[in-house]
């Protein structure tokens, strides 16, 4: 190990620089060589960040680690989740807790760091919602769960206590067949938007996987979708990839009526291939086309998501099982669709023994 002055005529002046050598996972030599640094100070705690990193020692900044930690999650998430997971590190955790070290960062200082978090106002002037205040501690426990787990950390301090938050919204938005009608009814001239919503609607299925649908996906004679991808565009880019979970991919049957529409759609696209998107649109679009529609038919703004739970609301209603559910709409465990939707078939319930006390009185 060695820092160095460096007069290397690719900076202005008397720079210092750093040379490390060490041992990668499979035992093989290695050379760190980084140049530019303004003073030797900075250089010495370069090296010192770079032992701890190689060594593994739990000593090293929380900012060294975090760099670490995304370097190890990058080839196991999908890419948008990674962009996600940097966002809320870069934005809501490094600058608060970058500089401390990870194994002095415990209970008190987590406890601080939360009411730091909650004490911010975001753009708007407001305070960060519960559920969002949940996924951002969510990401640091993940972080320390890894630190504990391959870099020696003892514990995560974030398991102590309750994590702030909360992780649900209070109430699930959806809309009823009679206000989703009023909505696409306000389409009826843009058979693009009008399609892609009815088929939201009528399947569940989630936005990335309507915007990857192809002609191939779409069986009309079986009645069937399947989905197999999904689209995102991330940074000016599309990525076609795959579903969000392993049991995402499946296939599902659509009523006639859908069908009809979808055909009738696709063959108002001249020319279009079998591998081509049938809905070339964006998020963003549709996000727009909903609170425009939604205003316009004088109905309850919702999300773009909601339309996935308001499918699933009608198949609760109609007597459908979470099994059935958990298989149409992709969802990797049964529990999942349980605690999503729980309290939906509660009021089904609800209403069904309403029908039975009313059936008894009818005997009588």
């Amino acid at each position: 190990m060695a820092v160095l002055k460096d007069r290397w005529n690719g900076y202005k002046g008397t720079t210092w620089r750093v040379v490390v050598t060490y041992k990668d996972w499979k035992g093989n030599n290695k050379r760190h060589d980084k140049r530019g640094f303004a003073t030797k100070k900075e250089a010495l705690e370069h090296e010192r960040e770079f032992v701890f990193m190689k060594s593994k020692d739990n000593n090293m900044l929380l900012d060294t680690f975090l760099d670490i930690y995304l370097e190890d999650m990058k080839p196991t998430l999908r890419y948008s989740s990674f962009k996600n997971k940097s966002y809320l590190i870069e934005k809501h955790i490094r600058p608060h807790l970058g500089k401390i070290r990870l194994s002095d960062i415990d209970q008190l200082t987590i406890l601080k760091w939360r009411n730091e978090m909650l004490s911010v106002r975001g753009e708007n002037g407001q305070a960060y919602s519960a559920t969002y205040l949940r996924t951002i501690e969510n990401q640091l426990s993940a972080a320390l769960n890894h630190a504990v787990k391959y870099y020696g950390l003892s514990s995560n301090p974030c398991l102590v206590d309750k994590k702030m938050g909360k992780s649900k919204a209070d109430e699930m938005s959806i809309w009823t067949e009679e206000e989703f009608n009023k909505f696409v009814d306000t389409l009826i001239d843009k058979p693009q938007s009008f399609t892609a919503f009815m088929t939201l609607f009528w399947t569940g299925i989630r936005i990335g996987e309507l915007l990857a649908l192809t002609p191939a996906d779409i069986d009309f004679e079986a009645q069937t979708i399947s989905i197999s991808k999904s689209y995102q565009r991330i940074d000016k880019t599309d990525f076609i990839t795959d579903p969000k979970t392993p049991k995402g991919k499946r296939i599902i049957s659509i009523p006639d009526f859908l069908c009809k529409y979808l055909m009738a759609y696709k063959e108002s696209l001249l020319g279009i291939k079998d591998t081509e998107r049938l809905f070339p649109l964006t998020k963003s679009f549709l996000e727009h086309e909903i609170v425009r529609g939604a205003k316009f038919a004088d109905v309850k703004r919702i999300r773009i998501h909601d339309l996935r739970h308001s499918h699933a609301s009608l198949l609760i209603s109609m007597g459908f099982s979470i099994k059935e559910i958990q298989d149409r709409l992709g969802h990797e465990k049964a529990e999942t669709t349980l605690n999503t939707y729980a309290h939906l078939y509660s009021n089904s319930q609800s209403d069904l023994a309403v029908k039975l006390n009313s059936r008894y009185k009818e005997r009588r």
